[in-house]
């Protein structure tokens, strides 16, 4: 199957192209800020799927830039998702855990209401609803917390901040599931051949990593995985304040994605050992 891939240098592009022979487009190739341009590469592409691994994903900077990150995360998956409808083959659209209000301590089911509390949470929903509208074989799967041996993200700032200091404060009222973009991966290429064979199996699903837990216990996690011993303390959100509110809650049931697609829940720290023997194996 010929998979048409948005994104290229991010997280989950990067282990997409990893995983087989897709065609990876950058921002120089496919910007995401001119929908109708994204559009007209998958009518002109020999694609028989595509998956949107490219977003706005600067969540506080998206505060003061939402209509930018609307375009973006809004516009362009559901002008993408109409060209894949036009030629009959499935869209696979990551989006994320901040369409929720992030309220209580039960995991989110697709179905639950939405409710962002953020302007990126806002552009992500916007891309979910087109993408549904548009009528065509779609998967959108909402995922949290991506993280890989690329790129900046939570497991790369504890190691380089674990090693520089003997005391950290991370936040502990947040819980969620981390989620390995090499799964994120894996999980996008199987449900877009999946959707090939059963467009049936279209909607919302939700895939993060288990079990779930709080950041700081997370981090205690990557130290303990590492062999770096600094202090953590936990502390509420309200004393790391940020521009954008994030979830308490980023919780999420994976269990209708195993039920249609028979993948199952990954568990991080198994993901988490694998990007640590990567970065180990890395040149300094």
């Amino acid at each position: 199957m010929k998979v048409l891939v948005f994104g290229k240098t991010g997280q989950v592009a990067l282990e997409l192209q990893r995983l087989g022979d897709v065609i990876a487009l950058g921002r120089d190739a496919a910007d995401l800020s001119d929908p109708e341009a994204c559009a007209a590469i998958i009518r002109d592409s020999e694609a028989q799927a595509v998956i949107n691994a490219a977003a706005y994903t600067a969540v506080d900077k998206a505060e003061e830039d939402e209509a930018l990150a609307t375009v973006v995360n809004g516009d362009a998956p559901t002008a993408m998702a109409r060209a894949c409808a036009e030629k009959g083959i499935p869209f696979v659209h990551i989006s994320t855990d901040y369409v929720f209000d992030g309220s209580g301590e039960a995991p989110w089911q697709p179905g639950d209401p939405v409710a962002p509390l953020n302007a990126y949470g806002r552009s992500k929903l916007k891309g979910e609803e087109g993408v549904r509208d548009a009528g065509g074989a779609h998967a959108v799967l909402r995922t949290s917390w991506v993280v890989s041996s690329h790129g900046n993200n939570f497991v790369k700032t504890m190691l380089r901040l674990g090693a520089e200091r003997d005391r950290l404060t991370i936040v502990a009222d947040q819980v969620g599931g981390p989620t390995c973009a090499a799964d994120i991966a894996r999980a996008c290429l199987d449900i877009a051949h999946q959707l090939a064979a059963d467009a049936g199996k279209s909607g919302v699903y939700h895939f993060s990593g288990g079990p779930d837990v709080s950041w700081a216990n997370f981090a205690r996690e990557i130290f303990a995985q590492a062999g770096l011993a600094p202090e953590v303390v936990d502390i509420p959100g309200s004393d790391y304040p940020t521009p954008a509110q994030r979830p308490g809650n980023s919780r999420m049931d994976n269990t209708a994605t195993e039920a249609a697609f028979g993948i199952a829940r990954p568990d991080w720290r198994q993901g988490l050992r694998d990007i640590l023997a990567e970065l180990n194996k890395s040149p300094a």
